[in-house]
This record gives C-alpha cells, structure tokens and sequence, in this order.
C-alpha cells in the first residue's frame, strides 16, 4: 500500500466514519466525509503536522457534510469535491436530511466529478465511481494502487446504504454493490461511512442483497 496511512474519526450524531487519508511520505491529507465537530478534525490535523489538500464527498446527507464551511473556511484555498448528480442533495436542507435534525444545511463543491474520472490529490490517483441508491449522486472513491475503496453509505459490511430517503432506490444501490463486487478485486480493502471495514472478497461471500 505504499505510501498511505488511513485514519478514522467517528463524528456526528449517527456515528459517521471521517476518514483521514495520509500520505505518509508527504504529509498531504485528503478528508474524506467529514461529518461534524470541524475543531476537532483540524485540531488533529495540526497536531499531526499534516496538509490538507482536498475534500472528498461521498454524498450529500448532513451526517456527511457538517464540518465542510468551517474547515474551508480555516484552510483558505482547499476545495470540496462531490459526484456531478449530488449538487441538489448537497443544497437541499430537505433532500440531505439536515431540516429534519437540526439546522437546514446548503453546501456547494467546488468541484463536480464524473463517473469514472480520475483525480490526483496528495500523491493518489482516485477513480470516481458513481453509486446512485442511496443518493441518486453518490459516489465511491476507488484508489486501485493502494487497493482500497471509500464506499461512504453504499457498501457495508454484509449489508448496504437505506434507500428510503430522497432520491434513494433499492434497484439502484443494488445494481451499484453488483458493480462493485464484480469489477474490482477481492483483496480490495472497503472503508465505509458507517461501522467497521470488509473486503469485496468478503462482501462477495456474506452480503445477503448479493445473493
């Protein structure tokens, strides 16, 4: 896995996995969904002496997003990425969830994604692969040299993202997770947005919405 060093904090009133993506060589971090408590994260991160060198969005619910303003707002320049069919989540107080928990959320990325672009951010290459289902505008982050994947509320362990709040589909995030599971190798190590790490191998096995 070369250079990467992954690190999880559990933030937010849903217990949402923020991912810190390290460049161990470099010092460059990319964030991954990061969910709430903004002085936490950039505590951490200076205290780490690490840079942080881009925002990666998985979708667009608020347990996903809460800590996006403040962090751009400290690290001037930084820019905030998301899947080009999650803009209307991202700014829908209604559509991402946050009317309901607490104060309507509206966040804009800087940078929309296509299926299947490749972007370089601290040293990585990270393939863009869209999972409608949970969002109709998620996206997985694929970094094939590393061998993992950020799956955010798609993949689970054994199971997969709800699909009853707006724009989800149960077709769709099933035909995502088949995707999945069927183009990238087993060995591909799976973070999630919620609970614990799997591998496709495993998911390939054990997830029942596979069968």
């Amino acid at each position: 896995m070369g250079n990467i060093k992954i690190e999880k904090m559990v933030l937010g009133m849903v217990q949402t996995n923020t991912w810190f993506v390290i460049n161990e060589k470099t010092k460059e971090l990319i964030l991954i969904d990061p969910a709430d408590d903004a002085g936490r994260i950039i505590r951490k991160i200076e205290a780490d002496g690490l840079k942080l060198q881009g925002i990666l969005l998985t979708h667009g619910h608020f347990d996903h997003i809460g800590a996006v303003d403040d962090l751009k707002a400290y690290f001037k320049g930084v820019q905030c990425y998301a899947g080009e069919k999650e803009e209307e989540v991202l700014e829908n107080g209604s559509y991402n969830l946050s009317a309901s928990w607490a104060a309507a959320l509206s966040i804009r990325a800087d940078r929309l994604l296509r299926d299947k672009e490749t972007l370089t951010l601290a040293g990585f290459k990270i393939k863009v692969i869209e999972t409608p289902g949970h969002t109709k505008g998620g996206v997985c982050y694929y970094l094939s040299e590393e061998g993992v994947l950020f799956s955010g509320d798609t993949l689970f362990r054994t199971s997969v993202g709800r699909t009853d709040f707006p724009t989800g589909s149960m077709s769709q995030i099933v035909r995502s997770v088949q995707y999945l599971t069927e183009n990238l190798p087993g060995d591909t190590v799976v973070y999630p947005g919620h609970q614990e790490i799997t591998t496709i191998a495993y998911e390939q096995r054990f997830n029942p919405y596979l069968s």
